[in-house]
């Protein structure tokens, strides 16, 4: 069984969502320095801090350690319309939500 590396996964969903340790730092409310230290020493944060991460992340604690990626279980096109929504701002989440809802009545 691999070992989940806590700050590893903290960048790669930097990386995926588009976001830099400086965004996250302001989202979140952890001092830039702070989280700098974390993720280049490999120090795991507490759970007080990475729930922090998650809500600016806009993920839950259980998507956060779901290295399995249950997208990968949607068909291709869900799993492409998935990720192109998790990039997106929230302004313009909201804005495709309400499209969607347009659409569908």
């Amino acid at each position: 069984m691999e070992k989940f590396d806590v700050t590893t996964r903290i960048k790669e969903l930097c990386v995926n969502k588009g976001i830099s340790f400086y965004r996250l730092s302001k989202i979140s409310g952890i001092p830039q320095t702070t989280l700098t230290n974390m993720l280049n020493r490999g120090t795991t944060p507490s759970i007080f801090t990475l729930e922090k991460i998650c809500v600016a992340l806009d993920i839950s604690l259980s998507q956060f350690f779901d290295i399995n990626d249950s997208i990968k279980d949607l068909p291709i096109d869900q799993q492409e319309l998935l990720k192109m929504y998790i990039k997106l701002p929230d302004n313009k989440k909201e804005l495709l939500k309400a499209y969607i809802q347009g659409l569908s009545q």
